[in-house]
């Protein structure tokens, strides 16, 4: 069977292997930060973050940083790597990858490793040193629009990413031309759906264990008030 799709959207149907999420890959694709490219093959190489590995501190740490990027998201890539060696999607992009994998049971493993590269490389573009708080510009009056003003956004976002149970993520969306929040559990990803992701944050443990420990609630708060990358989400809007 079909991977599970994510209950607040599950009346959607997925995606045709078509790109309307793909330009999320493709507008800062100069280093440093460069997200993949959209016609880009994967490597075993990782995109560099778009900051040093301290310049998050104090909200996560360089440790937790260092071990976050460099061991848990570098052996997704490695993983993905292996698995479409000799297959149909060798050379492929990796939302292909991501899209058409999840709707071949038999090929999970192979889109929970993919998607959790998708997943890795958008959040790391979703932080700043510095960010975070209310934005401004184009993004803001979307949020104005569908929540009724920022302090909601940030009461659904907040909540979303505390509640998902276990391992996941919590993301802002576009879709039929309003935002909304939704939850995913593992490796899920809006990718797969209508919708278009803006915004995310991770909320497996070992995003923020070595830092807040079991303070899953801290470790959000820090990261709408100090974090968030406004820029990055009204980019994705266009």
């Amino acid at each position: 069977m079909a991977h599970k799709r994510f209950s607040q959207i599950d009346r959607r149907e997925f995606l045709a292997f078509a790109g309307a999420a793909g330009a999320v890959f493709t507008a800062a694709a100069n280093p440093p930060g460069a997200l993949f490219a959209a016609a880009e093959a994967l490597t075993a190489t990782l995109p560099p973050l778009p900051y040093t590995q301290s310049a998050l501190v104090p909200v996560i740490s360089e440790n937790t940083l260092s071990f976050h990027y460099g061991k848990h998201h570098q052996a997704y890539l490695n993983n993905t790597v292996k698995m479409i060696a000799g297959t149909d999607l060798e050379k492929a992009p990796l939302e292909e990858i991501v899209r058409k994998t999840a709707v071949r049971p038999e090929q999970s493993g192979l889109y929970n490793n993919a998607a959790q590269v998708y997943n890795h490389t958008f959040y790391w573009n979703c932080m700043k040193p510095g960010g975070g708080g209310e934005p401004h510009g184009r993004i803001a009056e979307k949020i104005r629009e569908s929540f009724g003003g920022y302090r909601k956004f940030v009461e659904a976002f907040s909540n979303a990413a505390a509640t998902q149970f276990g391992s996941g993520w919590a993301w802002l969306v576009s879709d039929r031309g309003k935002l909304a929040v939704v939850k995913t559990s593992n490796a899920e990803t809006p990718l797969t759906t209508s919708a278009k992701p803006l915004l995310t944050i991770d909320v497996w443990e070992h995003a923020y264990y070595l830092d807040y420990q079991n303070r899953r609630a801290d470790y959000i708060k820090a990261f709408v008030e100090k974090l968030i990358n406004w820029d990055f989400a009204e980019k994705n809007l266009a």
